[in-house]
């Protein structure tokens, strides 16, 4: 489990540094703040954030309209833009980019972490084009809402997932498990093919079989049970890989 990574994009120091501090405060990982097009996208191919935070006017020739169609184009991450003001021929260009959520100076504590939720919120149901609630699977990640905040956890480090009544457990490679409100079945047909239906009640990652018999897979010497609906399409397709 890790902290949703975000990147601050805005030309006045002051400004980056107390949105920087506010984010901290709400329990976010914040990357270092760029000041302008050429440093953001210098960091988002460094360092991979989970969003980002934009102020649409930016010193340079690119403000962040233009940075916003280029990580749309290039990078396929949520972003939040940023302003105080902004003349009608920047608002038509804003609103033909389709910003998932607008933030305007000032703001408050509330409305940054306001915006944060829907913009993953939206992004995540765009991607899966589905109603998402206390989980979003987005990219490589599973983002699970724990006390009020979103929490990440890579699908490479997730081992198996466990249907338990209204509720998914999924358990990772450092055995830990996390709870999700909500059904395996769905959750399921969102995953990536390394991700295998074994049962009525469980769905593993093909990465960490061990082994496997007619009655059950292996996975760090815990017996994961194989429903006789599932037996032929999974041994099928272990034989073919």
């Amino acid at each position: 489990m890790s902290q949703v990574r975000i990147l601050v994009v805005e030309d006045e120091i002051v400004i980056a540094d107390n949105i920087c501090l506010i984010l901290e405060d709400l329990g976010y990982e914040v990357l270092e703040p760029a000041i302008n097009y050429e440093e953001a996208i210098e960091t988002i191919e460094a360092e991979k954030p989970d969003l980002a935070i934009l102020d649409i006017q930016l010193g340079g020739k690119k403000d962040g309209v233009d940075l916003a169609w280029t990580i749309r184009e290039q990078y396929d991450l949520p972003f939040i833009f940023l302003t105080s003001n902004a003349d009608a021929g920047t608002i038509e260009r804003v609103k033909k980019v389709a910003p998932p959520a607008y933030l305007v100076k000032p703001f408050k504590k509330d409305d940054l972490y306001t915006s944060i939720e829907l913009a993953l919120h939206k992004y995540a149901e765009e991607k899966t084009e589905a109603k998402v609630d206390e989980e979003l699977l987005i990219k490589d990640a599973i983002f699970i809402k724990e006390k009020n905040l979103f929490q990440k956890i890579k699908l490479e480090d997730i081992r198996y997932l466990k249907s338990d009544h209204v509720y998914v457990e999924v358990h990772t490679i450092k055995d830990q498990k996390h709870l999700i409100r909500g059904s395996l079945t769905d959750l399921s047909e969102r995953l990536p093919k390394d991700f295998y239906r074994t049962h009525r009640s469980y769905t593993i990652n093909l990465n960490y079989m061990e082994a496997i018999n007619s009655a059950y897979v292996l996975m760090n010497n815990e017996q994961i049970p194989i429903g006789k609906n599932y037996r032929d399409d999974l041994l099928k397709k272990v034989r073919v890989e």
